[in-house]
C-alpha cells in the first residue's frame, strides 16, 4: 500500500500556481516539526532532571501551534486537491488512499497527545513523559515521509493529470482556506 514506485515521476516537473503553494507551505511546517521532534526527543534526555509535566506543556503548547498551521494545509489537500485526483485516479486505493491514511495517522498521534496532556497529573515521571513525547516523534517520522511523498510524486502527478481549467479552480478553491 505505501509503494509509489510503479507511480513514475521523479523528473523535475514545474507545478502550477496551486501545487507551488501547497508544496511552500511544508517549508514552515517542516521547521515546525523539526522544532517539535527536538523538543520531544529531549524529553527522554537527562534523567536527572525531574521537571517532565513543564517539558510536556512546553511541547503541548508548539503542538497547538503547528496544528493551527498543519489543520489548513491539510483541509486544502484533502477538501480541494484530492478530490480532484480521485476523478483520475480513484480514492480508495493508490496514493490518494496512501496520503489520507498518512493524514490519519499523524492526526491520531498528535490529537491522542493533547488529549493525553490536557490535564496532566501534579508529578509526572519519566517513561510517561517519554511515552507522551513519543507520540509526537512518531507523527514527526510519519510526516516527513509525507511531505517528501507529496512532493516527488503525488504535485508532480497532479501537475500532469489536471487540466488547466482544473489548476485555476484548484488555485481559486486553496486560496479560500
Amino acid at each position: 500500500m505505501h509503494s509509489f514506485c510503479h507511480m513514475g515521476g521523479h523528473e523535475e516537473v514545474e507545478l502550477c500556481q496551486g501545487l507551488q503553494r501547497l508544496k511552500q507551505e511544508h517549508e514552515p511546517l517542516r521547521k515546525q516539526k523539526q522544532y517539535l521532534f527536538e523538543l520531544a526527543q529531549a524529553i527522554g534526555g537527562d534523567a536527572g532532571v525531574q521537571n517532565w509535566k513543564e517539558r510536556l506543556l512546553a511541547l503541548r503548547k508548539n503542538v497547538q501551534v503547528f496544528i493551527n498551521e498543519l489543520d489548513p494545509h491539510s483541509e486544502r489537500e484533502e477538501g480541494v486537491l484530492f478530490p480532484m485526483m480521485a476523478q483520475y485516479i480513484g480514492r480508495t486505493s493508490g496514493p490518494i488512499a496512501v496520503m489520507e491514511y498518512e493524514h490519519d495517522q499523524a492526526k491520531q498521534r498528535i490529537t491522542s497527545f493533547l488529549a493525553k496532556t490536557a490535564e496532566l497529573p501534579e508529578t509526572v515521571d519519566r517513561d510517561s513523559a517519554m511515552a507522551l513525547a513519543d507520540k509526537i516523534i512518531q507523527a514527526y517520522h510519519i510526516l516527513t515521509e509525507h511531505f517528501m511523498k507529496e512532493e516527488n510524486v503525488l504535485f508532480p502527478m497532479a501537475e500532469r493529470l489536471l487540466s488547466d481549467e482544473e489548476k485555476e479552480e484548484l488555485a481559486e478553491k486553496i486560496s479560500q482556506i
